[in-house]
């Protein structure tokens, strides 16, 4: 398998805008207390992140590191006490600051022990003032990780949705993707999270792996069907510098793995629309009978986000931040080393980060928007910019049009279906120049 050719369907997946490979150090390090002083703090997102997992998979390029020695996942907690008290006195404490939406990632955060996944809620709770019981609290997990005493704990302090890891119920084609797990294990974890009780199962799948088939695909469709789960995503598999399976790549284009990733997916959305899902995004698929799982006052284009951990990101109107990122597994544990060891006073500043002008917010709620299958409302657009989307993005948005994959009604702009199956290929076009400019000068590391 090999890298994506520029007309590959397969350029990019755009979870967040700009990427962390476009952040660089900020010279003047600024206060937080100063970057949210004037932020709206009354539908804030929380984010925990938990850089640990017991195995790295082959296509993995999350910021995370394999295991945890010498009480390292002690130490980090300690940290992430020591960065939550910060910020919190940065935000302020005063009734104007609420959480309206949190979530616990990685890594996988299941990898802590039930006690210290009692300490990480405490965390949110205690040191930022989240009531987690009262808004929608989404945790990832692998099946080796989803205990009886860890779910237990996370269904107790007010866990909504559970992602489970599970990528293929077909065990060679795990082996494949570097992810040793037997199915037979799987569907054990999957009955205890259903004995738990927590409203929202999710199960992630992959398509592309090396020797998986339409007819394997299906299998794990069905496979992850039987447990009627409320939510799926359906990824395709890419293959990343400095992972397991990137290590092992070829350099030259393969058209027929697009080919094959198309096809794969164009089966599995169609293969769960049948089965009453309806689709989200080019990922996402939700039951029509699940429950709401979104927070109903948080919109991601325009509230702010604060992360915790060295991995995670935090949002302002004005300013996107983190610590140091990685992929290779040395210049992790280097970068999760500095975070533990690190005073209180260091976590009130943010150290890395990208500034956001008029032009990136647009190009942020405009990805933000057009990638998920409800699409971007001209009068959001415009109460917001002061102009309709075409003024800033008209070429753009034509090409899209021309090859098929834009709709416009004048009121809404929404990508057709053949356009959410190409959002990998459609999101790249809308990055500014000088964020690709920065990522294209980043470093890998």
């Amino acid at each position: 398998m090999t890298t994506a050719t520029a007309a590959s369907p397969y350029q990019s997946y755009v979870y967040a805008y700009p990427h962390k490979t476009a952040y660089r150090r900020l010279p003047d390090r600024p206060a937080l207390g100063d970057l949210w002083a004037a932020e709206p703090k009354n539908a804030l997102s929380l984010y925990l992140h938990i850089p640990f997992c017991e195995v790295r998979c082959g296509f993995c390029n999350l910021f995370t590191r394999i295991g945890a020695p010498d009480d390292l996942t002690g130490a980090y907690l300690d940290a992430l006490e020591r960065q939550a008290t910060a910020v919190r006195e940065a935000l302020g404490h005063t009734d104007d600051v609420r959480f309206a939406t949190a979530a616990f990632g990685g890594g996988t955060p299941t990898f802590l022990t039930a006690a210290e996944l009692t300490r990480l809620c405490d965390v949110a709770e205690q040191r930022m003032g989240a009531d987690l019981r009262a808004i929608p609290l989404s945790v990832e997990a692998s099946p080796a990780t989803a205990t009886a005493d860890r779910l237990t704990v996370l269904a107790e302090r007010g866990a909504t949705r559970l992602s489970l890891g599970v990528q293929s119920f077909v065990d060679s084609e795990a082996r494949a993707a570097v992810r040793p797990q037997h199915r037979a294990d799987v569907e054990a974890a999957l009955a205890r999270i259903r004995e738990a009780g927590i409203p929202v199962l999710n199960i992630d799948l992959i398509y592309g792996i090396d020797g998986q088939t339409e007819q394997t695909w299906l299998r794990s469709l069905d496979a992850a069907l039987a447990w009627h789960p409320e939510e799926l995503y359906l990824y395709p598999l890419y293959v990343r510098p400095l992972t397991g399976l990137g290590r092992r790549a070829a350099a030259d284009p393969d058209p027929a793995w697009d080919a094959q990733r198309l096809h794969l997916y164009r089966t599995g959305r169609d293969h769960l629309l049948a089965h009453g899902y309806t689709q989200q995004s080019m990922r996402m698929f939700r039951r029509a009978d699940a429950p709401p799982q979104g927070a109903d006052d948080y919109a991601c284009q325009t509230d702010g986000m604060i992360g915790l951990g060295c991995g995670a990101r935090s949002y302002t109107s004005g300013l996107h931040y983190s610590f140091d990122y990685a992929v290779a597994m040395h210049e992790i544990r280097g970068i999760i080393d500095d975070y533990v060891s690190r005073p209180a006073g260091d976590f009130g500043y943010a150290e890395i980060g990208r500034r956001i002008d008029a032009d990136e917010a647009r190009r942020r709620h405009l990805l933000q928007s057009l990638l998920q299958a409800e699409g971007l409302r001209h009068d959001d657009y415009r109460s917001r910019f002061d102009a309709a989307p075409a003024d800033h993005f008209g070429p753009e948005l034509g090409r899209f049009a021309d090859r098929g994959w834009l709709a416009d009604d004048g009121t809404l702009l929404r990508l057709t279906p053949e356009g959410l199956a190409h959002s990998d290929a459609i999101g790249p076009v809308l990055f500014s120049p000088a964020v690709r400019a920065a990522m294209a000068g980043y470093e890998r590391k």
